[in-house]
């Protein structure tokens, strides 16, 4: 009885060490899958994103599945519209507002006094492929403009929602850009308006993406299928 007692060991151990081997996987794939998560598609200082650098340019890699997911509709009145209901630049502390972040973050090498005003840097307006080195020939864009937002949906939202809107930091929605592309852009929608450099036109067509899934805003046919062509772009 005793080498049968020996065996049902045996095998009562080699059952458990199967089991703690299976549950180590999961462990690794779960911690891999967080990582990924965390290190999702973010902005860069040059607009671009991780998304666009290493897109597969299948419908869930290059946004078009997010794209789907957008309400189309036709274009609300601009009745009632002012840019003064998106209230903007504002403070963002250490006497800064969300203009001198966005250059801040979006330029190299840049210089501010102690109030925060822009002294030195350089930038790349990633809408037209230029380099600039004065704050003051770029402008901030607002990936979906205001009005584009207020045709869309921002017209019921309330002012402080369209002060975060204005103001937002934290998704694709702010770009240092050159002032000459982005008062061609106007408050344009890819339908009528693409950037001059065709070589950002994934990262453009994603970042309006987002913001638009974001914030529930809708489009319009005709915008969808210029976002749709644009995404085709990206590798």
């Amino acid at each position: 009885m005793r080498p049968l007692s020996n065996g049902k060991a045996v095998l009562t151990a080699l059952a458990l060490a199967t089991v703690l081997t299976g549950a180590g996987s999961c462990d690794v794939s779960s911690t891999t899958g967080d990582a990924q998560a965390t290190s999702g598609p973010t902005a860069t200082s040059s607009g671009s994103s991780a998304s666009a650098s290493t897109g597969s340019g299948t419908s869930s890699g290059n946004g078009t599945a997010e794209l789907d997911t957008l309400t189309v509709a036709t274009a609300g009145p601009m009745t009632g519209y002012s840019r003064q209901k998106f209230t903007h630049w504002t403070g963002q502390g250490s006497g800064c507002d969300t203009r001198d972040v966005v250059l801040k973050r979006d330029g190299k090498d840049v210089k501010a006094t102690d109030n925060c005003k822009i002294t030195a840097g350089s930038w790349h307006s990633p809408y037209d492929d230029k380099d600039f080195t004065e704050a003051q020939a770029l402008d901030i864009d607002h990936m979906v403009p205001l009005a584009a937002a207020w045709r869309s949906g921002a017209a019921q939202w309330t002012d402080e929602r369209r002060k975060e809107f204005a103001n937002d930091l934290t998704r694709p929605q702010l770009f240092a850009v050159s002032a000459a592309s982005n008062r061609a852009k106007g408050d344009q929608d890819p339908s009528t308006w693409k950037p001059p450099s065709q070589t950002y036109w994934c990262t453009y067509a994603q970042s309006w993406v987002t913001v638009k899934a974001y914030y529930k805003l809708t489009v319009t046919q005709a915008e969808k299928a210029a976002l749709a062509d644009m995404l085709a772009t990206c590798k």
